[in-house]
């Protein structure tokens, strides 16, 4: 019972946020958005390229957002395996082209470089852990891909661990910009331990059968 709700929370949010994306940057406005709007407060700040490389960013993570728990929780079958592959080329594809342009984006973060580099470090975490887990299903090591991709989703993750930690730390710290700092390691580090202890426990589950056989 515990894993199904764990698996329709993740569908939930992950949806939910690329509902709001696309409402928010395709329906309505990119210059309506909060952040968007915080930065246009500042005279030094210039809309565009920026804004193109956001859209980008937005329209890839987004279409790995939604990829992602298809291909880590539905059960593998024959007939799904060419359905699955083609997903996962997409999903890698998406991952890399949304890591590369938010290394820009990330010099431009809001709350400077402690922001920036948080962001930075997802970025490339991000891009590796996706082509860590494409070239261990080349070599058909199917264990070590599950866990890649578990730790690439994870990372995927950030922008909906972003949207959620973003408000209550702007309340805790009265400033948007402090909060903002915060959020751009605390959407990805958490993440990535939770998911690293999933995927130990599996491990010790699995060698544990392996030796009572």
């Amino acid at each position: 019972m515990g894993n199904k709700i764990i698996r329709a929370l993740v569908f939930i949010f992950a949806f939910a946020i690329v509902g709001y994306a696309i409402v928010q940057y395709g329906v309505l406005s990119a210059r309506n958005a909060g952040l968007v709007s915080f930065k246009l407060q500042k005279p030094d700040f210039h809309l565009t390229p920026w804004v193109y490389v956001l859209y980008v960013h937005i329209v890839t993570a987004m279409l790995a957002l939604a990829i992602g728990p298809f291909q880590i929780f539905l059960k593998q079958s024959h007939a799904r395996r060419r359905k699955h592959r083609l997903l996962g080329y997409v999903y890698i594809i998406s991952v890399s082209v949304s890591g590369i342009v938010s290394l820009y984006l990330s010099f431009f973060a809001t709350g400077g470089w402690i922001a920036g580099l948080g962001f930075f470090g997802l970025d490339v975490l991000w891009v590796a852990a996706t082509w860590i887990a494409l070239r261990k299903i080349i070599v058909k090591n199917v264990q070590a891909h599950k866990a890649w991709m578990l730790r690439s989703y994870a990372l995927t993750f950030a922008a909906v661990m972003l949207r959620i930690w973003l408000g209550p730390l702007v309340l805790i710290f009265g400033d948007f910009e402090a909060g903002y700092r915060v959020v751009a390691w605390l959407c990805w580090i958490p993440n990535l331990i939770v998911i690293e202890a999933v995927i130990r426990t599996r491990i010790y589950k699995i060698s544990s059968s392996a030796t009572s056989i």
